[in-house]
């Protein structure tokens, strides 16, 4: 099984080659068209995106300078009612800038088409199937819905989304759920401005690029016409039959994989002035970040912290545990406001007196009181999963900062703003790749945010069984690292009793009886241990005169997750993990083994999947052992069919039976 570490393809558009011209114009709808009852490339797509158009291209304001200015047009078919849900459209976009102006949407050209009677009979979005809602602080969102959509519609609309943040261009996503029979889109950029272009996903993308006199008209400080003259870099990228982005089981962020085109401005170039660098270094992104106020300044306030850091470490001369303490206190103290970033909001002083606060200003704080206590404390930025994955030089593409600290050599890193995350435990959204640690110096250094150490689930159980196939035993599960911290998050808010009765589903209906937990939500650096009692009557069958019992009883697994034909995206884990079963099981008086399953142990090429499962008989004991190990949390997409199959013979040797027979 060949492993790579890319979760995504990214190539840079440096081509320049010339497709064959056709025109995709909003308006112009056929009878053939709404005739259509399938997708010809997919037959079992409930809609398809007929085309999708963007352009992209500047305006000037003397008081604001330049702004961005993206147009879309959509056209899409509808074929089952399973796709209606495309009558409504949903554009976010951004009101939290500082110095900037807010974001601004408009919809236009909104119309359903429907064949009745043999006639193109075309139905317009009116006012009041506008909306328009406040998501929070940062974000807004414009929303329709189209009328009069049925299986067979066309609809068609378009939106403008005016910008004047031109750092980075919004995404063009050129894959959907559904399929799209084709996209263009169109850049018309000033020379001035660098852009660093970036295709994800496999799709093929035609490009087109050509540079041109280009220039804008605008009105002075006089109010009168001025002319800004300039070349101008224009470019059509477009491409056709893109096939829909179905849905995968173990996949981190679909959007990782989702075919789009990228625009981020690597620096800005006039005529007679120094370059100014934005993105092409991780020395320049970790320079510009620090200036900026609610980052690097926020990053030396401390004066407030100096005397609760006395009272904590009074006497306290070890390091380690100098960490623990500080950590342990502003996990305990602040509280999250579930607002994600890089940049404080209202400041670290007046989050400290609140108890509340953002992810930046409560790891802030970390930091501020660990290199208080004599401890190297760095920001790592980190872009969480749904957010994607930032792989060059960017600025933008983080939304997330945590901790690193180092001792005697050692990293370890912290977030101190979820309430069961410990000292090299990371909240699951954060796992995301790689991270980077910036320092006030301008240097940077990558950090890898995957765990190494496989995180165990061990599972221990005593176990008899009766001449009428009745089970009975005592069972004892033990959750380390990640796997701990999941069931802490998932489970410990919940009363036994509401655990019990989802954890005896799971089972199969088994009944669990005199159950005690440690370590819920104490002793978070420890395991979760479970100990209980058991009894069940249907994990066993009596055919013949005998008992046919799985060797892994109800952790038995039957189905194989992975049962699709091909895959697209890459398979995730999301950390190394270790699940270990070890079963003794006293077989009833009067019985004797029949039958034991063979022994097996299989394993992925590099042994980065290993499954083992042993089996041996003394007396009227039988002892099971059975042992699954995932070595790395993500695989690449040409790795799924020698997994599928590991899986397949995993599950094959589980379900053979041992079989006892009379004496």
């Amino acid at each position: 099984m060949k492993i790579r570490p890319i979760v995504f393809l990214l190539f840079l558009i440096l081509s320049v080659t010339k497709g064959n011209a056709q025109s995709y114009e909003l308006g112009k709808v056929t009878i053939a068209e709404l005739q259509e009852k399938s997708n010809p490339k997919d037959t079992a797509a409930p809609a398809a995106i007929l085309f999708k158009k963007g352009r992209t291209f500047f305006s000037y304001n003397r008081t604001t300078g330049f702004s961005a200015n993206h147009v879309y047009e959509f056209k899409i078919k509808i074929y089952k009612k399973e796709g209606l849900s495309w009558a409504n459209q949903k554009v976010r976009f951004y009101i939290g800038y500082e110095s900037l102006n807010e974001d601004r949407v408009d919809f236009s050209d909104a119309v359903t088409y429907n064949l009745e009677n043999g006639k193109v009979v075309k139905t317009k979005l009116e006012s009041e199937g506008t909306f328009k809602k406040n998501i929070n602080k940062y974000w807004n969102e414009k929303a329709i819905t189209l009328p009069n959509v049925k299986a067979g519609s066309i609809i068609e609309y378009k939106y403008t989304l005016r910008s004047e943040n031109i750092t980075k261009l919004p995404d063009f996503q050129i894959q959907y759920d559904v399929p799209v029979n084709y996209f263009e889109y169109k850049t018309e950029i000033p020379e001035m401005y660098i852009y660093k272009t970036i295709l994800v996903g496999r799709q093929p993308v035609t490009t087109d690029s050509k540079l041109i006199n280009g220039g804008l008209s605008f009105e002075n400080e006089h109010n009168q016409t001025s002319r800004l003259s300039y070349r101008q870099i224009n470019t059509i990228c477009s491409g056709k039959d893109v096939p829909a982005l179905t849905e995968e089981p173990y996949v981190n962020n679909p959007d990782n994989y989702r075919g789009s085109l990228q625009h981020e401005l690597e620096r800005i170039r006039y005529v007679d002035q120094p370059d100014k660098d934005y993105t092409v270094t991780w020395e320049g992104v970790a320079t510009t970040i620090f200036k900026d106020q609610s980052f690097g300044k926020e990053l030396s306030e401390n004066s407030f912290l100096v005397e609760d850091v006395k009272r904590l470490l009074t006497n306290v001369e070890s390091p380690d545990e100098r960490l623990n303490i500080i950590f342990k206190f502003v996990q305990n103290k602040m509280n999250w406001d579930e607002t994600r970033g890089c940049y404080t909001d209202k400041g670290i002083v007046k989050a400290y007196k609140d108890q509340t606060g953002n992810v930046a200003e409560i790891n802030f704080i970390l930091i501020n009181m660990l290199k208080m206590a004599g401890i190297a404390a760095n920001p790592v930025l980190v872009s969480t999963i749904e957010n994607g994955v930032p792989i060059y030089p960017t600025r933008t593409g983080f939304n997330y900062v945590i901790a690193a600290a180092e001792i005697d050599g050692k990293q370890i890193l912290l977030d101190a703003s979820h309430k069961f995350t410990t000292p090299n435990i990371l909240p699951l959204n954060v796992l995301n790749w790689k991270g980077r640690l910036i320092k006030k110096d301008g240097t940077s250094l990558e950090i890898n945010l995957e765990p190494v150490t496989p995180s165990r689930e061990m599972s221990n159980l005593l176990v008899k069984v009766d001449a009428n196939g009745k089970i009975e035993g005592k069972g004892r599960i033990q959750r380390t690292d990640y796997d701990a911290y999941n069931f802490r998050v998932h489970n410990a808010d919940k009363n036994n009793e509401t655990y019990l009765e989802k954890f005896e589903q799971q089972l199969g209906d088994v009944k669990i009886l005199n159950y005690t937990i440690e370590n819920k939500k104490t002793n978070l650096s420890g395991p979760v241990l479970e100990n209980f009692d058991f009894v069940s009557d249907n994990q066993s069958e009596i055919i013949g005169g005998k008992i046919f019992i799985n060797p892994l009883l109800f952790f038995t697994r039957s189905k194989n997750p992975f049962n699709q034909e091909n895959r697209q995206m890459a398979i995730y884990f999301g950390y190394p993990t270790l699940e270990r079963y070890a079963i003794s099981l006293e077989i009833p008086e009067g019985y004797m083994v029949e039958s034991l399953p063979a022994a097996v142990r299989i394993s992925s090429e590099g042994k980065e999947i290993v499954f083992s499962l042993n089996i041996s008989s003394d007396g009227n004991k039988i002892q099971i052992l059975s042992t699954k190990e995932i070595n790395n949390s993500i695989f690449a997409a040409d790795a799924y069919k020698g997994l599928k199959d590991l899986f397949q013979k995993a599950i094959a040797s589980q379900n053979e039976k041992i079989i006892l027979k009379k004496i």
